[in-house]
């Protein structure tokens, strides 16, 4: 499947859903912060990210507060962040809209974070992925929930040449802070005993 995009280097598009957001009263949905979760699950994205060794080389993000909060969290856990580059058109944008801005992404960047929202990050995983591996695309079918990664790999010698299923999903991931780790943890266990 990822051969379908032509020759070329092979390149990642990381996909990352802003982390949990407040919805504070009178506050403009371009200016909401990031609620408690959030701040514990940003930072949970980029160790998930480095762990997995995949690292950006360029960030796109929106300029919504949340996705902000969000990138500034997230890139804090490695040692040196990308660039990164705000822009106004990847708020609320539907699936379209984000193709055209990925585009743009210079030649000479190989892997590439999108940081943005629901139901738009979904959708561009869902028309990128030709194929997934294991569950990847079945989960991201299924719900993409803040903070979750979704990882598309295929080959290209630029990004123009990204379009409907081109890509493979290779990973489907959901990082969550530790406090929410703690949780999981303890309902599984209570699960097992009844």
């Amino acid at each position: 499947m990822i051969e379908r995009a032509g020759a070329g280097p092979l390149r990642r598009l990381v996909v990352l859903r802003h982390a949990k957001s407040a919805w504070p009263e009178g506050v403009a949905d371009h200016r909401r912060p990031l609620a408690p979760r959030g701040l514990r699950d940003a930072p949970a994205a980029g160790r998930a990210l480095a762990e997995a060794d995949c690292l950006p080389d360029l960030a796109l993000c929106s300029t919504a507060t949340r996705a902000r909060r969000t990138w500034e969290l997230t890139s804090a856990e490695w040692g040196t962040p990308p660039p990164v580059r705000y822009d106004r058109r990847l708020y609320a944008a539907a699936a379209p809209e984000l193709l055209e801005v990925v585009r743009e992404t210079p030649r000479a960047v190989e892997t590439l974070l999108l940081v943005g929202h629901n139901p738009g990050v979904q959708e561009l995983v869902l028309a990128l992925a030709g194929d997934g591996l294991d569950d990847s695309l079945d989960q991201a079918r299924a719900k993409f929930p803040t903070s979750a990664i979704a990882v598309l790999a295929w080959r290209g010698t630029g990004w123009q040449a990204l379009g409907p299923g081109t890509a493979l999903l290779t990973s489907f991931t959901v990082p969550r802070g530790e406090k929410d780790r703690k949780k999981e943890r303890k309902g599984k266990k209570g699960g097992r005993k009844g």
